[in-house]
């Protein structure tokens, strides 16, 4: 074994009970709780982002493909020809897409009426991906030959008007001469995003196009969904650019630009509580080991008398830190990780939707930011060792034995 670690594994054997003792335990106990702040910080961050974007990504896709005009009226509408459709399986950053239509309507029972967004799809939507946002019954079936009466409601809209699955409701939509169907919720929804709960229902295309009459190949738009990876602002301009002339490419993210903003807010104050954190953890291992340098004096001006440099002696006490530091990680992933895990399959820790988009505190494993924080963390605070030791040079043996 090497000398160094030798006495190092000595210093800390021989240690129990006494006050070096306690402050090593308090070195590893500031170490566990800055790396396990520092897990559960990150991963709430990257489950936030996941989610939220799922959620929204859920609803409108990575692009929208619509008609290239200054109206934002729900009446303007574009064609689906073998054209687009070659266009958009030739992209080889694009992994699916489907159609939509919109149509203002209110929902009216004997009590109440609410103000809606009809949203027609078809069976290119993608209910696999929607179905996580499902909390009662089942999506609507749609692409039928002639149009669905079966509507999807957000938990919000439902409540408001005091209904639930299997209900029916009359609709009236807003065009001239007024027209109404009489609708039966077969889901609903909740995504915890204003944008979608308080306005969103969702139902067949087909009753979209025969209120506008419309022909089958006739769309509001195109949500496209994007591969894993893809930068999204290139794509969209690549798109846009491969499209026709009176086609118009929007990124959903700047179409939700409020809701993105809060989460790179939330990541601008993940990394200052980074910073934070490591600067008080290398502050704490420095103060802790120049006590243990304090108290082992003696010792250093023996070793010096018997001949050891101070380059030994700085090992020494380099090696002991190092272990201190190599403890303090292995406590601070098991506790960061266990709650994690707990939160991640029990969600113990609730949140109000209101205000945080969903009901729960999300968790996302990483494993590349896992580890990456760990080696941050390590190589911060194993350089910080070297600024305490720097004193062994300036320690004389003669003062050091008589010191007490």
């Amino acid at each position: 074994m090497n000398l160094s670690r030798l006495i190092s594994s000595r210093i800390r054997g021989g240690s129990k009970g006494t006050f070096s003792a306690s402050i090593q335990k308090v070195a590893v106990v500031s170490i566990a709780l800055g790396l396990f702040s520092l897990l559960l910080a990150f991963m709430i961050l990257g489950g936030f982002k996941e989610k939220i974007s799922e959620k929204i990504y859920s609803f409108s896709g990575h692009l929208l493909i619509t008609k290239y005009t200054l109206s934002s009226s729900f009446e303007e509408s574009i064609t689906v020809d073998e054209t687009l459709q070659n266009q958009l399986s030739e992209a080889d950053y694009i992994s699916g897409w489907q159609y939509f239509a919109y149509k203002a309507a209110l929902l009216k029972t004997e009590e109440t009426v609410q103000g809606v967004v009809f949203k027609g799809v078809d069976n290119t939507f993608d209910t696999t991906y929607f179905s996580r946002n499902l909390i009662e019954g089942v999506f609507p079936k749609v692409g039928q030959e002639n149009y669905s009466t079966e509507v999807a409601l957000s938990s919000r809209i439902a409540n408001y008007l005091k209904l639930g699955a299997g209900d029916q409701i009359l609709i009236y939509f807003v065009q001239n001469p007024p027209r109404f169907r009489r609708l039966t919720i077969s889901g609903i929804y909740e995504t915890g995003l204003e944008e979608f709960d308080d306005k969103i229902i969702i139902g067949d295309i087909n009753l979209v196009r025969r209120l506008n009459d419309w022909g089958d190949n006739e769309v509001a738009g195109v949500e496209v969904f994007t591969r894993p990876g893809t930068d999204n602002d290139q794509a969209q301009y690549q798109l846009f650019n491969e499209l026709s002339a009176d086609l118009y490419v929007e990124n959903v993210r700047e179409k939700y630009l409020q809701i993105f903003d809060w989460l790179t807010l939330l990541n601008r104050n993940v990394v200052i509580f980074l910073v934070l954190i490591l600067v008080v953890a290398c502050f704490s291992m420095v103060s802790i080991l120049l006590i243990l340098i304090m108290e082992r004096t003696q010792m250093i001006g023996i070793l010096k008398a018997m001949g050891a440099d101070n380059t030994l002696i700085r090992e020494i006490f380099v090696s002991t830190g190092f272990s201190l530091i190599i403890r303090g990680l292995g406590w601070g992933n098991v506790l960061g990780l266990s709650l994690g895990f707990i939160q991640y399959y029990f969600e113990v820790i609730p949140l109000d939707p209101v205000n945080y988009y969903m009901s729960y505190v999300p968790i996302k494993f990483d494993l590349f930011v896992i580890l990456g924080l760990n080696v941050l963390v390590c190589l911060l605070i194993s350089l910080s060792l070297y600024i305490p030791v720097r004193i062994i040079s300036r320690i004389q043996p003669i003062r050091a034995i008589r010191f007490d």
